[in-house]
């Protein structure tokens, strides 16, 4: 990953989330072509698709998202934020940041990108109306002014040297100012929109006009919602698209038998065991430990990912991270230590909650079933209650006493802390409360010292694997398959599909079988 020991320090150029100075990427190896139509199958689909990125919450809305629309920075590969819209972002204390626009930005309507354009897309989070999916990020935003025309000041309630990371999410990205009407896409971003069917397709034509030169390569990418696996990938094998999010593991060597390409991209994602604190046998210390001493992290490794994922340590920032606390001990498969604890405090006699699963959380089916085996060779009795997935995330998750659940990458360490670990936090799984971490939480923010706030954030990552009723044994490894006449693709630590944001970085080999741009369906 890359270094951020270069941080300028206060009144200089910040790197976003505590790192470099925000600049250009590097020049690719290979100089792309450009033309040709390109299919792609995500997984989800329904007639609540948006092509508002405030309201985005799904695979496909984000992958829209990044086709349609820009940010005000881009996260690259390492997660390290990038110009996009805003050329420069400054802050002398952490709390008042000021953005310079880039001039002549067009949106595909042709109006002039301005600083109102953002002021407008940044503040209309608040609105409860609009059902923004980042809200709570955006409630850290105490004011937002425009400052000339192409000038924007953002005033925080709290310093947090962290910001211009959150300015990377998706849901961020920038409309036009007064937009309220959503059945096409206004943006920025390097292709326009030529149809949207919400649940179907969509399709994306090359914007001319877009900023930024390389931005695009293909004239046009069509995306198709496939939820079923086997029709998912089978469209891939067949020819009937060219990319295919979220290959399953058990086919990755079928598919590469047959000549494609299969990317594997390291990533912050995680299926996790939350045990409630507040209610059940979780407020009990050692039953917690115990719990995550019953999981065998290998085995769900081989079983469940087929290799395809990195050991968890029971703290949520993956062994990639810049900030991975390399110095925790590894929480081991202890089933002796565990039955001790658990007749220590008369929990082999008891009758215990159900171990609350379902589809929506990534294979927590079949974690589920390994914990409960595991439990009942020491004695004791767990039961699994499968949930459907429809109404999961609403009905179910975070509502019991033991359950499981999901984390997809996020885009800083600080981010991750703040929205699933703090008192406060939206998604405190297992409602610890640690007015400690939350007093870290904010000293980190305030640090300008790269590795004062690593020191800080190692001390964070302990509390929550000693103290928090959160069991986290792998984090996946993303799989994205693709047909060789495919290229650009390469992995991100942001998830599949390079964070959604692949569509500006492929191109078609004309030589390995390219589908001539008129090919595309109208």
């Amino acid at each position: 990953m890359l270094s951020r020991r270069d941080m300028m320090k206060h009144g200089a150029l910040l790197a976003v989330a505590g790192g470099a100075a925000l600049r250009s990427c590097p020049a690719r190896a290979v100089q792309p072509v450009r033309g040709g139509h390109v299919r792609v199958a995500s997984t989800t689909g329904s007639l609540s698709d948006t092509l508002d990125p405030a309201r985005e919450s799904m695979v496909t809305d984000y992958i829209r998202s990044a086709m349609f629309y820009d940010g005000l920075v881009m996260l690259d590969e390492a997660l390290v934020p990038r110009p996009a819209l805003a050329e420069r972002i400054e802050s002398d204390d952490f709390r008042t940041w000021t953005l310079r626009l880039r001039s002549g930005v067009q949106f595909h309507d042709g109006a002039t990108l301005t600083s109102a354009d953002v002021v407008y897309s940044l503040l209309r989070h608040r609105d409860p109306l609009v059902a923004s999916q980042v809200r709570f990020q955006a409630a850290a935003m105490r004011s937002v002014r425009t400052d000339g025309p192409l000038g924007v000041i953002i005033e925080l309630c709290e310093p947090n040297i962290s910001f211009p990371s959150v300015l990377g999410m998706s849901n961020f990205a920038i409309i036009r100012n007064g937009t309220k009407n959503f059945e096409t896409a206004n943006g920025t971003g390097p292709f326009r929109c030529a149809a949207f069917q919400p649940g179907i397709r969509s399709l994306a034509v090359r914007n001319p006009d877009f900023w930024k030169s390389d931005g695009a390569w293909v004239d046009s990418l069509e995306v198709i919602s496939i939820s079923d696996d086997m029709a998912r990938h089978n469209a891939l094998l067949s020819g009937d698209v060219d990319i295919i999010a979220e290959v399953n593991p058990r086919l990755v060597a079928l598919l590469r038998q047959r000549g494609m390409g299969v990317m594997e991209s390291p990533t912050g994602t995680y299926t996790d065991f939350a045990m409630r604190q507040d209610i059940g046998p979780g407020k009990n210390a050692d039953f917690v430990q115990a719990i995550k001493h019953l999981f065998n992290r290998d085995q769900i490794a081989d079983s469940v990912w087929l290799g395809f994922c990195r050991l968890g340590n029971d703290q949520p920032l993956p062994p990639e991270d810049r900030y991975y606390n390399h110095d925790l001990p590894q929480t081991t498969f202890d089933p002796d230590r565990a039955k001790w604890l658990l007749n220590k405090n008369g929990f082999l006699h008891q009758d215990l909650p159900p171990l609350i699963c379902s589809p929506a959380a990534n294979a927590s089916v079949d974690i589920a079933v390994l914990l409960q085996n595991e439990a009942s060779r020491i004695g004791l009795r767990l039961d699994v209650r499968r949930m459907p997935a429809d109404g999961y995330w609403s009905q179910s998750w975070m509502h019991f006493p033991l359950g499981f659940g999901n984390l997809n990458a996020s885009v800083s360490a600080d981010m991750t802390f703040s929205v699933a670990f703090a008192s406060a936090a939206p998604w405190n799984e297992s409602h610890w409360r640690s007015p400690h971490f939350d007093e870290l939480l904010t000293l980190s923010r305030r640090e300008a010292d790269e590795e004062k706030r690593k020191a800080i954030y190692y001390e964070m990552q302990t509390l929550i694997h000693n103290e928090s009723g959160l069991c986290i044994p792998n984090f996946i490894t993303s799989l994205d398959g693709y047909h060789q006449r495919i290229k650009g693709l390469h992995p991100y630590l942001g998830g599949h599909l390079m964070g959604n944001n692949f569509s500006r970085f492929i191109w078609v080999d004309d030589g390995a079988g390219a589908r001539p741009a008129e090919s595309a369906p109208a």
